[in-house]
């Protein structure tokens, strides 16, 4: 195979490093940005420069967002008593589009994994018992999923609210969750039920 002009190469290389992307892809979005006009691409180049400097980290449910705090937890419109626990700020995603739950959210930015050297200190759990020290919330929903990995999670949080909070009710997603499945997977009607049976634990 003919080799890349260096360039070009470098920026197959970048976009192929990228999840899901191979060297294939990764060549034709190169070179459709090649065809597109070039204050597009330069204007997509400034974006992605300034994506970091734009972006924030709420500082109430841990969330990406370009204000703090986010959208979602500025809504006095939302529930305060309940706090959904998500593992990744794109499962958060998949629970508003289901469009059924109006309480906070708050983002462990992961899940326990033992074996890829991921533990409690790698988690927001401190920041989870902050917002848990307000009083506010009476309920926290357990949305991690159905993996080991949530599983584990799933128990520890347990372990930590029934301990430290024992007056706030700890409940998960019910039905239709598949086993070793992940929430940003899980199809909004199958979302919405699980959420709506909820049952305590």
């Amino acid at each position: 195979m003919q080799r890349l002009p260096v360039p070009l190469q470098k920026i197959v290389d970048q976009f192929s490093s990228l999840p899901g992307i191979g060297p294939k892809s990764a060549l034709r979005m190169a070179l459709t940005l090649l065809k597109w006009p070039e204050e597009s691409v330069r204007a997509m180049g400034k974006d992605i420069e300034s994506l970091r400097d734009n972006l924030h980290i709420c500082s109430r449910c841990r969330g990406l967002a370009d204000t703090d705090p986010c959208v979602l937890c500025a809504d006095p419109k939302r529930n305060d008593e309940q706090l959904c626990l998500v593992s990744e700020w794109d499962s958060l995603m998949v629970m508003e589009a289901a469009g059924v739950y109006q309480g906070r959210y708050f983002i462990l930015g992961g899940l326990l994994s033992p074996l890829d050297g991921v533990d409690a200190r790698n988690l927001e759990i401190s920041a989870l018992e902050t917002l848990l020290e307000d009083g506010q919330v009476s309920e926290v929903i357990l949305a991690l999923g159905s993996t080991m990995e949530a599983e584990a999670t799933s128990t520890y949080v347990h372990e930590l609210v029934t301990r430290s909070f024992p007056a706030i009710a700890i409940t998960r997603l019910a039905q239709g969750i598949p086993l070793g499945a992940e929430i940003k997977y899980v199809d909004r009607e199958t979302l919405k039920q699980s959420l709506k049976y909820r049952h305590s634990l």
